[in-house]
């Protein structure tokens, strides 16, 4: 089989460990067969710009065609009846929103396979105002490239919350994350890159989105995996919060 790292743009500067990567047409998915979730999804943000829009392509609406991946083994992947009167949201890993040039692209990311179980004030307000910065900051001028790395967390100190769908043969169970992890790192047309790493927790967010920002070490730590492990050097070790205070996004 055909190294993903080398097909999948978004792949270039790495990504954790994974029990199957699910490559997509705009993103890329690290499922995790325990948890019948992801354990992460990396894309590279569209830009709103005109230069990114050729006039073949119209912008999108959302589609919501919400969908199991069948490129999962059906024992190990989430269906909708799963999430059916569990009061979580089908909560989108990667935005909706930033897949918006293409019908097929925005279809793709309402493959089950992106979703995790979310409250739904934390989906429809904390998590997408950070989407919304993410958006922002990738239509800065100097901007070239911003990355982005979601992964559920699950802290394992505290109770664990299941919902599943009954109904299903192999007895799929989903756990709801504790919380989830965006790690933006953006490319600038300079070649310098900057990296900011966020903890949310599952739940309505009462602080400002900076206050939730963490060491991109700690978050490895806390995930199970390196990020980013494909840049190496003193910068990316400052970057992941190894010296000094982390740098603010804003």
């Amino acid at each position: 089989m055909d190294d993903p790292f080398q097909m999948q743009r978004e792949l270039r500067y790495g990504a954790p460990v994974c029990d199957q990567i699910l490559a997509g047409r705009y993103f890329t998915i690290g499922y995790s067969w325990y948890f019948r979730q992801a354990k992460w999804t990396l894309e590279i943000v569209r830009r709103g710009g005109k230069e990114f829009m050729p006039d073949v392509f119209k912008k999108s609406e959302r589609l919501d065609n919400f969908r199991a991946d069948v490129r999962l083994p059906h024992r190990f992947r989430a269906s909708l009846a799963a999430y059916k009167g569990s009061n979580y949201d089908r909560g989108h890993l990667v935005a909706s929103a930033n897949s918006i040039l293409r019908s097929i692209e925005n279809s793709e990311s309402f493959l089950l396979s992106n979703m995790s179980p979310q409250t739904p004030a934390f989906n429809r307000q904390g998590w997408r105002k950070l989407e919304e910065e993410v958006r922002k900051l990738n239509d800065r001028d100097e901007i070239l490239e911003v990355y982005v790395l979601n992964c559920p967390f699950f802290d394992f100190t505290k109770p664990l919350e299941i919902i599943g769908d009954k109904a299903d043969a192999y007895g799929i169970n989903i756990p709801v994350p504790h919380g989830f992890v965006k790690s933006v790192l953006a490319e600038y047309h300079t070649g310098e890159l900057k990296l900011w790493t966020f903890l949310m927790p599952n739940a309505k967010i009462q602080k400002p989105l900076k206050d939730y920002l963490i060491k991109t070490y700690d978050a490895e730590q806390l995930i199970g995996g390196r990020f980013w492990d494909r840049v190496s050097g003193g910068d990316m070790h400052k970057a992941k919060g190894g010296d000094g205070p982390i740098e603010p996004m804003w």
